[in-house]
């Protein structure tokens, strides 16, 4: 990668086919970090229990491998490994994949006093922390992110269902050259406050019922997008939301579908004092100039923690549609 609109772009994210096709031309731009859960029917390995773990890696098996069956027996969710262990006797028969490619591996499951384990902790879809960009207060519908959400693979995780949660900003890890500076959250309830219908190369997309407050914008078209001034809307400490100066150095085409159609540099001073620029977990503060939501804030420079990526608004409500 040269030059400045060439370094890699870290996504800004800590970590929804909806039935109608139109969406309003007038919506809130919100700016309100939530809690993310995506789920699939992946059970993935996240690592080892450090006393009863040398069964399974002495099996072959890896950090990031997808178990798929255990004595033939489908495994969707981390429920299906307890049942599945205790059906067996003796050693299991455990097919994972891998990069693409399956593989038997035998081994004998530890056996404890809550019964028979692999030794292994798992991990079921991805969890962390985005900001909400547009809300439709007459349909519930929302968008967030503004780019996808992928799995340990670099692919878009396939979603089978997901939850939206209310939650605030902790602390903030500012960004420097070189380390993507990062929002730490906290969910204020195991309630969910609304429902994730997809997880799209362009946002995550959902509806909640109540939804967020604010005065409904004008949508802007690409065309309409043009280099100078324009504001974000960002929540960088506890639930509070600002807005705060930045300025679009750069358009590309609305045929981008990376998330990557604006380059925009932070000019406020109180917030470039507090995170140096743009961090992880403000993908989707909406971006808006002239009086109309016009994007989405997506991506971070590794390499200049001011400057960084956004989506077209355009780009994600068709995404949405």
């Amino acid at each position: 990668m040269k030059k400045l609109f060439r370094r890699a772009a870290a996504a800004a994210l800590c970590v929804y086919l909806l039935t109608t096709a139109v969406l309003a031309r007038e919506l809130v731009p919100v700016g309100k970090v939530i809690g993310l859960e995506l789920l699939d029917k992946r059970v993935v390995v996240a690592g080892f229990d450090e006393e009863q773990g040398a069964a399974a890696k002495a099996a072959g098996i890896l950090s990031g491998d997808i178990i798929q069956k255990i004595d033939n027996i489908p495994i969707t969710c981390a429920e299906d490994v307890r049942m599945a262990l205790q059906q067996s006797d003796g050693a299991v028969a455990v097919e994972i994949c891998r990069e693409g490619k399956t593989a038997l591996l035998q081994m004998k499951p530890v056996i404890t006093k809550d019964g028979p384990k692999l030794g292994v902790f798992l991990r079921q879809g991805i969890t962390g922390i985005g900001t909400v960009t547009w809300y439709d207060p007459e349909t519930g519908k929302f968008g967030t992110l503004g780019h996808g959400v992928n799995d340990s693979s670099g692919k878009l995780l396939p979603m089978t269902e997901g939850r939206a949660y209310e939650a605030k900003v902790t602390t903030v890890k500012k960004g420097k050259c070189g380390q993507p500076g990062q929002l730490y959250g906290t969910v204020n309830s195991p309630q969910p406050i609304g429902v994730l219908k997809s997880n799209t190369q362009q946002g995550v997309f959902g509806i909640c019922e109540n939804g967020w407050e604010g005065q409904a914008m004008e949508v802007a078209s690409a065309a309409q997008v043009k280099t100078g001034d324009a504001v974000i809307r960002a929540n960088i400490s506890g639930d509070g939301v600002r807005e705060y100066s930045v300025k679009i150095l750069k358009i590309y085409p609305k045929a981008r579908d990376n998330g990557r159609n604006l380059l925009l540099r932070v000019t406020d001073p109180e917030l470039l004092a507090a995170t140096g620029g743009i961090v992880q977990g403000m993908s989707g503060s909406p971006i808006i100039q002239d009086g109309k939501l016009v994007g989405a804030v997506t991506h971070v420079l590794v390499n200049d923690p001011t400057t960084g990526y956004g989506i077209f608004i355009e780009n994600m409500l068709d995404a949405a549609a």
